[in-house]
């Protein structure tokens, strides 16, 4: 399963992306402009399958975070219940509210996103799928 949670919102700017746990700034930069596959520890075949293709079919640059549910935001999705019976799902985001101010506001409008890289997410997305047939 593949959930599709908020893949439009990115900014090239320094301290544009924060995330649950500071931390992982070291690794994943402070730059909004990726798109993220999160998966769980333990994710199954065709998360990882999808994951390795989709960075290699997307022109969006791509980072995959894998780590514990327990960790804030790694569940906050419909993967989640896919999770919970089993299944091998993860979860496409430009992580929502960890970078755009915008998330559930008023000034949450379509001026705000980037309909080209959106675009391009979608399009790895496709082509991630249709290779796994």
């Amino acid at each position: 399963m593949v959930s599709l949670e908020m893949i439009a919102y990115f900014k090239d700017d320094k301290k544009t992306q924060s995330y649950p746990a500071g931390i992982l700034s070291l690794f994943y930069g402070n730059r909004g402009n990726f798109i993220t596959l999160v998966n769980k520890f333990g994710k199954g075949k065709f998360a990882r399958k999808f994951g390795k293709r989709f960075k290699k079919a997307s022109i969006v640059k791509t980072k995959k975070f894998t780590g514990p549910r327990a960790m804030p935001g790694i569940d906050f999705s419909d993967h989640l219940n896919y999770w919970d019976m089993g299944f091998s799902a993860l979860m496409v985001t430009d992580t929502s509210f960890y970078r755009n101010n915008n998330y559930h506001e008023a000034t949450d409008t379509m001026e705000t996103l980037d309909l080209g890289r959106m675009a391009g997410v979608i399009d790895g997305v496709f082509a991630a799928l249709t290779a796994l047939k």
